[in-house]
């Protein structure tokens, strides 16, 4: 109701619209227009401000892209989002410290007493190839997963919200 007659506002500035939706929680509305001019004209008109106020608490603007002609905007929506910022170096730290220092302690207070007689070399790399496999295959997967918001709360706040909007 509130985009339809927005369009028709947009309308009179030599422009159009539609709405696109994806299925999910955003809306896509799409203004074309014969001109730059006629693009700006609509931008910073009062009939342009009128709407915006009433949508107000209705509809949020997430983001904003101009491109020329309808193929340039529909390739844009191909493309793959940016993966997420790494997390901090010291959350990564954590994590690993959380992964590492339980299988080192362990090995220590219960095989390398019996491993005394041992050449150095060869109880460092026997250390160093038990405590990497625990840490590869079975202690790092459910960390990340058990910390994963944590370290990457950007990518949960978007899935939140997707999931909060369709249920």
């Amino acid at each position: 109701m509130g985009h339809a007659g927005r369009e028709r506002a947009a309308a009179g500035f030599s422009g159009g619209g539609g709405v696109l939706v994806d299925g999910e929680a955003e809306w896509h509305v799409v203004y074309r227009f014969a001109s730059e001019g006629s693009a700006l004209a609509w931008e910073k008109s009062t009939s342009r401000a009128q709407w915006d106020a009433r949508l107000e608490g209705i509809a949020r603007e997430a983001e904003r892209r101009r491109v020329r002609g309808a193929r340039a905007w529909f390739d844009a929506q191909t493309l793959t989002p940016a993966p997420p910022a790494p997390p901090s170096k010291w959350k990564l730290w954590f994590v690993n410290m959380s992964a590492v220092f339980p299988p080192v302690l362990l090995f220590n207070l219960t095989v390398l007493p019996y491993l005394g007689d041992l050449n150095a070399l060869f109880r460092t790399l026997l250390l160093c190839l038990c405590v990497t496999a625990l840490v590869t295959w079975i202690l790092m997967p459910r960390l990340q997963r058990f910390f994963r918001k944590w370290l990457y709360p950007s990518l949960q706040a978007l899935r939140g919200r997707h999931k909060r909007r369709t249920t």
